[in-house]
């Protein structure tokens, strides 16, 4: 017999090791926001106005972020160290005030002119340049395997966890160090894009009893199936379920929003 074709193999594994993560149905209003690429689905909910929420994982698509900013007069804390989310901040600060000149890009790599910066101050998109992480130390952030691409990793999924791959060193802190650095009792929103690191970020959460109202988390290692991916999705979904949230919508392939059940929906 030959060897199994890689794609097909892809399929046999994805389906092989795709965790059990079924939306639970609810009654909740949902908004979807940003590109196809860097968009998000959330709860329309009443405390969102005006409020504090925490996105981590800039890249180079702000639009989920922007397009919040601007219909709740929200502070997104954007949280990314990488060199080119910085670069991107930096000239999306210089157009803040106007309006976009240009489309959305296909894929994950915007031109600033095409976000709607009208009405937006610096107040409104403030980037934390650290990474999210279960200390504050100094990490070692492992390049992606293309590098034309912008994610790096903090376990180095992308290279089978190898942590022998190109790196460089960045600073990280925890979600319980940001809400003190920004006076925050508590967060109707997080959003983590976080490259596989969001297992232990979301696991040292709820040990620290840092409960969000919503979450918006991607599973990276959906995208690298294998039975270690699927154990440890497996073993993050049901500590979520015990701390009182719900799996209520899920963007395919490895987009996920959990709600907590005793958060205010109004």
């Amino acid at each position: 017999m030959g060897a199994i074709p890689g794609k097909l193999l892809r399929a046999v594994l994805k389906k092989v090791y795709r965790p059990a993560l079924v939306p639970v149905e609810h009654k909740h209003e949902l908004l979807r926001m940003g590109t196809a690429y860097g968009g998000w689905s959330f709860v329309n909910c009443g405390n969102l106005h005006g409020a504090t929420i925490v996105s981590c994982g800039l890249g180079e698509d702000a639009s989920f972020d922007v397009q919040f900013a601007k219909k709740f007069n929200a502070r997104v804390l954007l949280v990314d160290p990488t060199p080119k989310a910085v670069l991107h901040h930096e000239a999306l600060e210089k157009r803040l005030g106007r309006a976009a000149t240009a489309p959305y890009a296909r894929g994950g790599k915007q031109p600033v002119e095409a976000y709607d910066l009208s009405g937006l101050a610096a107040r409104h998109l403030e980037l934390v340049d650290k990474a999210l992480w279960t200390e504050a130390t100094t990490l070692k952030f492992y390049s992606p395997p293309d590098p034309s691409h912008v994610s790096h990793s903090i376990v180095d999924f992308q290279n089978d966890y190898s942590k022998s791959s190109r790196f460089i060193e960045v600073q990280s802190t925890t979600l319980g160090l940001l809400m003190s650095e920004f006076g925050l009792e508590r967060i109707p929103l997080i959003k983590l894009d976080i490259e596989g690191a969001e297992i232990e970020v979301l696991l040292d959460m709820m040990k620290r009893q840092i409960f969000p109202d919503q979450i918006l988390v991607e599973y990276d290692e959906l995208a690298r199936p294998s039975r270690r991916s699927r154990d440890r999705i497996d073993a993050c979904h049901r500590e979520l379920l015990r701390c009182g949230y719900d799996l209520i919508h899920c963007d395919e392939p490895t987009n996920f929003l959990y709600w907590r059940r005793d958060a205010a929906s109004a």
